[in-house]
């Protein structure tokens, strides 16, 4: 009869080294979430001191990940680093940031979508399609139940500058990590059904292959972010 494994003896010392390696990951998820959730929704206030010591002690955690953290969020331009002083959440934009932000996506954007539209592929179609179909209305105003969307919508103008065939644009548009910093202007939040129309809109132009369509779409989903949804809370 063959000798039965133990719980241990099944587990070689590469696999617990896997496993604890895959745990910690975990943890540091969790904790960089839970930080980012509490920047989005302004438990942590723009502009306000974070405390490393204070997190840690929140979470239950060491301050290892909590580090590792802040060092992601800082390079998403959530967080900043002062040297000897630690780390503060990133303001809010202001008027004028926000103005430049939006010009230089009305640059960039309107071309990445022409371009697109002009190289379309079977492949680009399908992968726009089913980011479309995956696309999930809000299911509450607060980061939680608005993150799906946000997600999706930088997935889905991260993908057109993709399909343009230019890295250099898709790089200078992650860069921005625009929709971030949209979403904690704390606009009127209940545009979910028109932000996805819009993509559906644009969808249709770049699949088609319809160049001016597509830049003509992507200029006024642009414009109406910026208009209609967003710069009335600086008024």
């Amino acid at each position: 009869m063959a000798e039965t494994l133990g719980p241990t003896e099944s587990i070689g010392p590469t696999a617990a080294v896997d496993r604890r390696v895959l745990r910690r990951q975990m943890l540091a998820d969790d904790v960089y979430e839970a930080i980012k959730t509490m920047l989005m929704d302004h438990v942590i206030r723009p502009g306000a001191r974070i405390s490393i010591d204070g997190l840690a002690r929140e979470f239950q955690v060491s301050s290892t990940p909590v580090r590792e953290a802040l060092a992601r969020l800082e390079s998403e331009g959530l967080a900043v680093k002062e040297p000897l002083k630690g780390y503060r959440a990133t303001p809010l934009l202001t008027l004028a940031e926000f103005d430049d932000l939006y010009r230089f996506r009305l640059l960039l954007e309107p071309w990445a979508a022409r371009r697109a539209a002009e190289l379309i592929s079977p492949e680009g179609r399908a992968r726009l399609e089913a980011e479309l179909a995956n696309a999930v209305e809000p299911t509450s105003i607060d980061y939680a139940g608005y993150k799906s969307l946000t997600a999706h919508d930088n997935r889905f103008h991260s993908l057109i500058a993709s399909l343009s065939g230019s890295e250099q644009v898709r790089q200078a548009f992650e860069r921005t990590h625009c929709h971030l910093h949209i979403f904690r202007l704390h606009y009127d939040r209940d545009i979910g059904p028109e932000v996805l129309t819009e993509h559906r809109v644009l969808v249709e132009a770049i699949t088609s292959g319809d160049p001016t369509a597509a830049e003509s779409a992507m200029t006024h989903h642009i414009e109406n972010s910026m208009t209609l949804r967003l710069r009335r809370i600086y008024e």
